[in-house]
């Protein structure tokens, strides 16, 4: 899977590739369209019973973590603080990871996946300030596992899984494999959910609706907005789960975690929604906020930070 260029055939702001409607030509001498930015409300630290939030964990698709480290990015995590750090797209085995993260105090307890096949390919990591219960890597199928794309912890109250979701890649030449993952993954999660409830994190690998990247109709035959990966989606929510943003967010607009490099997308907020946290409906009592610090940089994706009382 090619660097992030599984998503640089999206119509971004007109340009368009892979099955995508050719735009349509701009009136010679008609100004461009100021862009339509997104600002992240003031955070929200009181759940809708009154409770107030104990738990923040922050997600962040680092595209690659030792280029990460030296943008900067744990500058920002300090000021956020979160209580776990989740990670994606790490890129980097765990004899390579920088001193920089390895010795953060903050977080005693870290936890790395990496693909087994191929070093520098995918990958997840979770620092924690509080031990977990128990820690496991994959979901039980070599299959998927071998490609290090989720790592769970279990703390008194829930589960915490971060994933890396496959892309359907460029031509969609992963399209298949990614619905077999989206059907192993809801089993995987509804089994742990049968036990306690989760929090689901990460780069999740798919604009749901039309409301979550800024070119739809361009978009349909594209990986990350196919309606394969879109119903994949769905049925996870129909299996008892709820992105936390759009339950807090239902008609926001413009709120996206993802631009692509090219064409001066983030400048332009012509961006995707492709992270999440999505929540077992036991949990949502206690949801304070989903926040989208779309203003930090370091990588082509922005973090997400969750506020939950549990």
């Amino acid at each position: 899977m090619p660097k992030r260029a599984k998503k640089n055939e999206e119509a971004v702001d007109g340009e368009t590739g892979n099955g995508a409607e050719p735009a349509k030509k701009e009136k010679k001498g008609k100004e461009p369209e100021a862009p339509i930015l997104y600002e992240d409300p003031p955070d929200k630290t009181t759940s809708k019973d009154g409770r107030a939030a104990n738990m923040k964990i922050t997600s962040w698709n680092v595209d690659g973590l030792r280029a990460w480290v030296k943008k900067n990015g744990l500058d920002w995590v300090r000021k956020e603080d979160p209580d776990v750090l989740c990670l994606q797209e790490t890129k980097c085995a765990e004899k390579a990871l920088p001193s920089e993260i390895t010795d953060m105090p903050e977080y005693p307890h870290k936890y790395w996946a990496g693909s087994e096949d191929k070093e520098g390919y995918s990958g997840v990591a979770m620092l924690c300030k509080t031990e977990p219960l128990n820690v496991t890597y994959g979901i039980g199928k070599e299959e998927h596992d071998k490609e290090g794309r989720v790592i769970t912890a279990e703390f008194p109250s829930f589960f915490l899984v971060t994933a890396y979701v496959p892309n359907a890649s460029r031509g969609l030449v992963r399209l298949d494999y990614r619905k077999t993952w989206d059907v192993d993954f809801r089993a995987y999660l509804s089994g742990l959910d049968q036990r306690k409830p989760l929090v689901l994190c990460g780069d999740l690998n798919v604009a749901h609706q039309e409301i979550d990247l800024k070119n739809p109709k361009g978009n349909r035959k594209n990986a990350g907005f196919t309606p394969e990966e879109r119903e994949g989606f769905t049925k996870l929510l129909e299996a008892g789960f709820t992105d936390s943003f759009r339950e807090l967010y239902p008609e926001q607009a413009y709120a996206y975690t993802f631009w692509t490099y090219m064409m001066n997308s983030r400048a332009k907020n012509v961006g995707w929604r492709l992270d999440y946290f999505v929540l077992s409906s036991a949990l949502l009592p206690g949801l304070c906020d989903s926040k989208i610090r779309n203003t930090a940089m370091g990588s082509d994706h922005c973090p997400i930070t969750l506020f939950l009382a549990v």
